[in-house]
């Protein structure tokens, strides 16, 4: 069980709103990590920004990427 509850779209603030609404649209879920983040809606907003940084650009492929991603979110026992 997580320390911190991850929060429901409608528990958060409009800015973090945005941000999930923007997950919503592209993935379709809105990731547990985004959502114990926005208790801290600036520090959402900076990892999400990294986010999106990391994953839409350069030269790699973004399904490899999440693969990658995934695979070593497997790898660590991390549970989603």
């Amino acid at each position: 069980m997580p320390r911190i509850r991850p929060l429901e779209p409608n528990e958060v603030d409009n800015e973090a709103k945005e941000i999930f609404e923007d997950f919503l649209k592209e993935r379709g879920n809105i990731p547990n990590m985004f959502r114990t983040l926005a208790y801290r809606p600036k520090l959402l907003k900076t990892v999400f920004d990294h986010f999106r940084m990391v994953l839409k650009t350069g030269t790699v492929d973004f399904k490899l990427k999440e693969m990658v991603a995934v695979r070593v979110s497997q790898m660590n026992e991390c549970a989603y």
